[in-house]
């Protein structure tokens, strides 16, 4: 995917994308071998030679900083198949909408860490778990999820980031996570299949003014589900978005 795509070249969208692959330039090697390409001087050619080759290069040493700043942010999900071995799905639960942080879970797409507000939540602890990592994928996390983090514990990653609510709207699946899921046929535990995201505020004021843990295990539960099915979603969505601006 990462190597059939051009939009990580110089004033490259995909419309110009598209006209790339017309003429069966359809990989980065495929490009450079070619003596010239209709629609591009010879010496816009050149210039995009050099960043192919430099491209393969960060490739080849697995540098996904360097593909964060040439991808532009809306298309980092091409990045999904490199990285997905080495990627973390990501979710918060706040207090109130952009209230304080109060659980972050973080899931290598088999198990999951759950960081809670008052027990383990910390910015060092937060920066040594995402450190290990050269992906984030989120559902929404542009919007809400990193700039939270970002407010709250200056903490701005500087890995890929892949927010699935794009992705997703891209193919028509809009509207929440949850409804989504459902479209897709991803299950979630039945304990917390019908929360929302306001339940989860409410569970924590309850955990707050009660002390009952009850309370704070459903919200880790209603989080652990967030993030574990992130990689599932991703998995099926990815995959058909490509499809769709190849066809």
């Amino acid at each position: 995917m990462l190597e059939n795509s051009f939009v990580l070249l110089p004033g490259v969208k995909q419309r110009t994308e598209q006209k790339f692959w017309k003429q069966e330039m359809n990989s980065w090697s495929d490009f450079i071998a070619a003596q010239q390409i209709k629609g591009i001087s010879e010496a816009r050619k050149e210039r995009f030679d050099w960043h192919l080759k430099d491209a393969k290069l960060h490739l080849k040493e697995e540098n996904e900083k360097f593909f964060a700043q040439a991808l532009p942010s809306g298309e980092q999900w091409r990045l999904f198949d490199e990285f997905k071995d080495q990627a973390c799905y990501l979710d918060i639960e706040t207090s109130g909408y952009y209230g304080d942080i109060t659980v972050v879970g973080i899931s290598d797409g088999v198990d999951a860490k759950t960081m809670v507000k008052g027990f383990n939540l910390d910015r060092q602890l937060l920066m040594k778990e995402l450190s290990k990592y050269k992906m984030i994928v989120t559902f929404n996390g542009a919007s809400f999820d990193l700039p939270v983090i970002k407010k709250y514990f200056d903490v701005k990653p500087t890995v890929p980031h892949v927010d699935l609510r794009f992705v997703c709207q891209k193919i028509g699946h809009v509207g929440g996570l949850k409804a989504i899921e459902k479209k897709l046929n991803i299950q979630r535990r039945k304990e917390v299949q019908d929360m929302s995201g306001e339940d989860a505020v409410y569970l924590w004021q309850m955990w707050k003014s009660t002390g009952n843990r009850e309370h704070l295990d459903k919200l880790v539960w209603y989080n652990e589900e967030d993030i574990l099915n992130l990689k599932p979603l991703a998995e099926k969505t990815i995959p058909e978005l490509w499809k769709k601006i190849r066809s």
